[in-house]
């Protein structure tokens, strides 16, 4: 600190806040992603803002999920996972509409049968889900129980008491193709309510730039 700050009490500035990997990400801070042709149009060099930061609660652990959005019309939902290496998922929410146009209905069903070996074979001409989807994927998860929070618990843990909000639980069931490479995520909630998001594996390197808010 100079002479004059000291007689006149200034101080000194904070550092920048530093941003190199996707776990820190909070709202409002941006990223941009590669221009790899492995990555679908819609995010392919997309700037992304962070416009909201939640959690996934299972048995053994915790994830957040970082909500983006982009200039596509699908939000993108973002997470990061260890398994021997670390990598990005990036997922859209399919509408009821192109579920139904993306899937054989019957086949769909099947995924939430226990004891059938379900698979699927979707196929589609809407330009939105082009790089999205793979040919073929096969059922890896079943009944998975879980809580969404619509809050970011990376810094404490989520409330236990029964008054309070302990989430919204669900059933998760997953199909993956065979690289593992795509994958998708269906979440069955206790109100009936189905998500169904088309997932992709990627690479961390693939967010070329961060910027903090």
């Amino acid at each position: 600190m100079s002479f004059f700050k000291k007689l006149f009490g200034g101080k000194d500035e904070p550092a920048p806040r530093q941003l190199n990997h996707p776990s820190a990400l909070n709202q409002g801070d941006m990223i941009v992603l590669d221009d790899s042709f492995a990555l679908p149009p819609q995010l392919r060099g997309q700037q992304l803002k962070v416009e909201a930061v939640h959690c996934y609660e299972y048995k053994h652990q915790r994830s957040p999920e970082w909500l983006l959005r982009g200039s596509g019309t699908h939000l993108i939902f973002l997470g990061v996972e260890n398994d021997d290496q670390e990598y990005l998922t990036l997922s859209i929410k399919l509408t009821r509409a192109e579920v139904e146009s993306l899937f054989d209905m019957e086949a769909f069903a099947d995924v939430f049968e226990e004891d059938v070996r379900a698979e699927l074979q979707p196929e589609s001409s809407d330009p939105e889900l082009s790089g999205w989807f793979a040919g073929h994927y096969r059922k890896t998860d079943h009944a998975d129980f879980g809580y969404f929070h619509r809050q970011d618990y990376r810094q404490s843990p989520p409330p236990q008491d029964s008054n309070l909000n302990h989430g919204e639980a669900f059933e998760g069931y997953q199909l993956v193709n065979d690289e593992d490479t795509h994958a998708i995520d269906i979440e069955v909630y206790e109100n009936g309510e189905t998500d169904v998001l088309l997932t992709l594996y990627r690479p961390v390197s693939d967010i070329r730039e961060y910027w903090p808010s």
